[in-house]
């Protein structure tokens, strides 16, 4: 079953600046982001005959995208799947261009969470229903401290040493995000600074956390057929995988608490739609959802990319790195970015087109073919993860 592979193309991105945004409104980064997208297109708005809006927190219909944009009688779907929204929307997108119902698609994703007083703990309004159930509200740097935690002691680090791995990847990520004009946070720090910053839940501290953030990415795909004869360069979807759990995994009694089931099912839906058996060589570069830095090192093992508890061990060679084997999170990640939760799935998508369009810049990748870009969204008992695989024509 091939399924959308090789059927859908992006032939145009935008994607606006991520960070604390205060003089922008989301109609702003809306007008922004699509309009670069339209003009990297290279077509007129008029033609767009469908459009997919991934938002958490925007309220109200998908409406104001057409409103926004002047798109007279437009359909338009709006997306929510909390982090994985802008994946989401995509992966909709998609499959109506590859089923014939739409030719020219947008997806525009967009957040203003720092207008909403959000801090990035589930104590804020984005999660009051999920802290509704929960006697002692726990914040995702706690959920993901326990799993940092339970990794050390599973695999034999001590917590000097396992805290020293985590720091190399924020030491990384602040590397690329350095070389990245549109990320939050563009400078570089050290194993040093990462090891003495304060803690936020031990073993996790300040840099070992992505930021809140306001931003938009858009999208414009069409079929492959009518990218081809537009004569311009494109990408091509290869494969969509995504899963949602019922929140079975933490019921069961021998749970670990470390890896991600959702990872696993969907990136192994992803590499049989694109044909992939080994995603380590195969794959050239892969945008993840380091929302924490423990994050970042379970996704490698999740993904194939590493074996099981030896993904410290990559670090330490350098084999994520800009000049390494697998080069992960080229444009900083979530963590120098930035993480406007609806915006976050096509910003990655965006930096996966631009590295095979060969556009990056000092952080240019050399001759990449194959990217992969990788959500994680939810809550312990609500997990969904969405997985994208892009390459050249």
């Amino acid at each position: 079953m091939s399924g959308i592979r090789d059927k859908v193309a992006i032939i145009g991105m935008g994607c606006t600046h991520f960070g604390e945004l205060w003089e922008k409104s989301q109609e702003d980064l809306v007008i922004d982001a699509c309009t670069e997208a339209f003009d990297d297109a290279e077509i007129d708005p008029k033609e767009i005959d469908a459009c997919w809006l991934g938002t958490v927190d925007g309220g109200k219909l998908g409406s104001r995208l057409t409103r926004i944009l002047k798109l007279q009688y437009v359909p338009v779907t709006r997306i929510e799947n909390l982090c994985a929204t802008g994946t989401d929307a995509f992966r909709n997108a998609c499959h109506a261009v590859a089923s014939g119902t739409s030719e020219m698609a947008l997806v525009c994703g967009v957040e203003k969470l720092k207008d909403t007083g959000y801090e990035g703990s589930l104590g804020g309004t984005l999660d009051a229903e999920f802290q509704s159930r929960c006697e002692v509200p726990v914040g995702p740097p706690a959920m993901f401290a326990v799993r940092a935690t339970r990794y050390f002691e599973k695999y034999g680090l001590s917590p000097e040493k396992g805290k020293e791995i985590l720091a190399k990847i924020a030491v990384k990520n602040h590397y690329n995000g350095a070389r990245s004009p549109k990320a939050q946070f563009q400078k570089e720090i050290t194993i040093e600074q990462v090891m003495k910053a304060p803690l936020i839940a031990a073993p996790l501290g300040i840099f070992d956390c992505c930021g809140v953030t306001d931003g938009c990415a858009a999208a414009i795909i069409t079929t492959a057929e009518k990218a081809d004869a537009m004569e311009k360069n494109y990408v091509l979807v290869k494969g969509i995988g995504m899963c949602n759990n019922a929140a079975q995994p933490v019921l069961d009694d021998d749970y670990g608490f470390i890896h991600f089931i959702e990872n696993r099912v969907s990136s192994q839906r992803a590499y049989k739609e694109a044909g992939i058996t080994n995603p380590r060589e195969e794959i050239d570069l892969a945008i993840v959802h380091d929302c924490f830095t423990i994050t970042e090192m379970i996704i490698m093992e999740d993904l194939g990319f590493s074996k099981e508890g030896e993904a410290w061990k990559d670090y330490e060679a350098g084999f994520f790195s800009l000049s390494g084997g697998l080069p992960v999170n080229t444009d900083g990640g979530l963590k120098c970015f930035g993480h406007p939760l609806g915006a976050t799935g096509l910003r990655m998508i965006y930096e996966v087109y631009n590295q095979l369009n060969s556009r990056c810049g000092e952080r240019q990748l050399k001759d990449p073919n194959i990217g992969l870009t990788h959500n994680l969204a939810g809550n312990p008992d609500c997990y969904c993860v969405a997985v994208t695989i892009l390459g050249k024509p």
